[in-house]
């Protein structure tokens, strides 16, 4: 977004020359003024600014706060993403924190320098359409198959689009991965993207004992066993004309391998205690985070097995492998943890590079905990890395990586994409955003998208 079409700043003071005085300071900026509270709201409903400098004593009380911070918390309510900057007096650091913990960005102590407020209401902007953006891709994210998978990764991207070729076959597909990285996310996906009529049934092969494991799965009559006082259908059926996920398929205890092994050869069962085969339609999705070829090799995991669930694997990278996705998921998560809260939150400049930094080892489902954590613990608006738990943790990927690659050419380009794309998740995708922060005219940032092969991945 240029300069030109960024919203106008809002001024609120009553000293009408203290008024002119910032206004002519800040003529970078197309700017409105108001010199009391309604004539500010007036001005701010027509207007819709995105920045908003404000003075505290405003009349009838220009000699207190108190239409000052009856101000500042309506125009949060008419816009939570407002940033507003409030001028205070200089021994009034107390209504300044007050002010700052009820959602203002800054405050500034009177007398202040006009370069440093300029600066401050620049970062305001850029921070403003930061988050402009983040909704504008939001809005974009589709809503019917892999809607609830958020990635920017080519090797993602690259994922869903096999998913999507692959749903309309009835093909069992195995999900390797490590724990956290979104198995069931893309399961459910599979499913819906299939257009099966029947329900996703999942089921934890680690979680439950394994004498109940089979009962579970292949259900069982009345009568078969102590405590069977009535036919139950297992997952299989129940699964019938949709889905079944195995997650955690290499836990399935060495019996049960033989039995699941004959249903997907004859695409038949038989419950516990019974005597009759039922035929079942069901599309079967396996998941793990384990080693099978080396399960396979300690004559724990069949291989025949193996192979039959295994017509479609697909490798999920860990968080850490994604290239931008964390900081993107962190968004989104902590957007959907605000608005549950009634909270309006942003992660500061130095969250979002720990975010960056930190190799995430519990992958999506630790981010996930992380900003929840941070979206309680936060004090005022802006979560820090202390709030997410990462307070001088972490390290950079491109100095853990330093000395492993000897191919300087290879070392150099995937280097290049790295930062490429750390630019578009700081700045939402925005080209214009990106090159600034990388420091390139747009028509190299262009060229770089065109030889790292990124330039389908990223929106204008």
């Amino acid at each position: 977004m240029s300069a030109d079409s960024l919203p106008p700043l809002l001024i609120v003071e009553d000293d009408l020359a203290l008024q002119k005085q910032i206004k002519w300071s800040l003529d970078k900026f197309e700017a409105v003024t108001a010199s009391d509270r309604e004539s500010a709201l007036v001005a701010f409903r027509r207007h819709r600014p995105a920045v908003v400098t404000m003075d505290l004593g405003l009349p009838p009380d220009a000699d207190g706060t108190s239409e000052g911070f009856r101000l500042l918390g309506q125009l949060l309510e008419l816009d939570g993403d407002v940033k507003v900057i409030v001028l205070t007096g200089q021994n009034d650091r107390a209504n300044a924190l007050r002010a700052v913990a009820m959602g203002a960005y800054d405050f500034f102590a009177k007398p202040f320098e006009p370069e440093l407020l300029a600066l401050t209401i620049e970062r305001a902007y850029r921070l403003w359409e930061l988050q402009s953006e983040n909704r504008r891709l939001q809005a974009m994210q589709p809503s019917g198959t892999l809607a609830g998978l958020i990635t920017r990764d080519p090797e993602m991207l690259r994922i869903c689009r096999m998913i999507e070729r692959v749903a309309s076959s009835d093909a069992t597909v195995m999900l390797l991965g490590e724990s956290g990285t979104g198995k069931e996310v893309l399961a459910q996906g599979l499913h819906q993207a299939s257009k099966r009529s029947g329900k996703f049934v999942a089921i934890n092969c680690a979680a439950i004992p394994e004498a109940l494991l089979e009962s579970e799965l292949f259900g069982y009559e009345k009568g078969a066993f102590t405590g069977a006082a009535k036919t139950t259908v297992g997952k299989i059926e129940t699964a019938h004309g949709g889905t079944l996920m195995l997650d955690e398929i290499g836990d399935l205890p060495h019996p049960l391998q033989a039995k699941l092994l004959r249903f997907l050869q004859e695409r038949k069962i038989e419950r516990i205690g019974g005597r009759q085969e039922i035929a079942v339609d069901v599309r079967v999705v396996c998941a793990t985070h384990q080693d099978l070829q080396a399960l396979i090799k300690e004559q724990r995991f069949r291989e025949d097995l193996y192979y039959r669930l295994a017509e479609i694997v697909i490798h999920i990278p860990a968080l850490r492998e994604r290239q931008g996705d964390a900081l993107l998921l962190a968004q989104a998560f902590l957007k959907r943890f605000a608005q549950e809260q009634r909270r309006s939150l942003s992660f500061g400049e130095e969250a979002m590079a720990a975010i960056e930094r930190h190799t995430w080892p519990g992958n999506v489902r630790q981010l996930l905990n992380a900003v929840k954590r941070a979206s309680i613990m936060a004090d005022g608006k802006w979560v820090t890395a202390a709030d997410i738990g990462l307070e001088g943790a972490g390290t950079s990927t491109l100095q853990s990586e330093a000395g492993t690659d000897l191919d300087l050419r290879q070392a150099r380009e995937a280097a290049e994409r790295r930062v490429v794309l750390a630019a578009l998740s700081r700045t939402a995708n925005n080209v214009a955003r990106s090159a600034e922060l990388l420091g390139v005219s747009r028509p190299t940032l262009y060229e770089l998208f065109a030889r790292l092969g990124i330039r389908q991945q990223v929106g204008d």
